[in-house]
């Protein structure tokens, strides 16, 4: 910054001559600069060119502000997706669905992870749901600001948590309750 400054002053001084009599050649001060701007000019006695003002600025652009990793997240701000790794699954296959969680909001927040409740429904029939099968409290994620988080969910092929008993082929749909994702189509062989 200090060198910009100074050859914007050297510039000037050198347009401007200095003192007044510094680049007049009978003054005997012998300056060799008296009108810079009009250099090869037929006239000595036209007046200096006008030179540019240089005005630098300078802005400090503020770091992101991190995460107070501790509040919920809130619903708005999260996206959530649904798939699964195939449209049929033949023998023991089990049927997995993939759930992604990306956070939008401003700052990293608290999500419970294992909090989802992916449900299996053959027709008006609900064959399975992973809230009901699942044990113990759901964990925490924190989740960072846009990076996403996957959770995958398996469906071991049986009706209800308790009774166990195998599902029949035939064509399944799987939801994510609570949330406004595409529905998933898939066949038990």
């Amino acid at each position: 910054m200090t060198g910009i400054l100074g050859a914007v002053g050297l510039l000037a001084w050198a347009c401007g001559g200095g003192s007044g009599d510094a680049g007049d050649p009978g003054s005997g001060k012998g300056g060799s600069v008296r009108n810079a701007g009009a250099v090869g000019s037929a006239d000595p006695s036209s007046p200096p060119t006008a030179m540019p003002t240089v005005t630098v600025t300078t802005t400090a652009t503020p770091e992101p502000k991190q995460a107070d990793d501790g509040g919920a997240c809130r619903k708005d701000d999260l996206v959530i997706s649904m798939s699964t790794s195939r449209d049929a699954y033949a023998g023991a296959a089990r049927p997995e669905f993939k759930i992604m969680v990306v956070n939008t909001g401003g700052s990293s927040c608290v999500f419970a992870k294992r909090g989802f409740d992916v449900r299996v429904t053959s027709g008006d029939d609900q064959i399975w749901s992973s809230a009901e099968c699942r044990r113990g409290d759901p964990s925490k994620e924190t989740l960072r600001r846009g990076i996403p988080f996957v959770e995958t969910i398996t469906w071991n092929r049986t009706r209800g948590c308790k009774d166990a008993r195998p599902a029949r082929p035939g064509t399944y749909v799987a939801v994510l309750k609570g949330h406004e994702v595409k529905k998933q189509i898939f066949r038990l062989r």
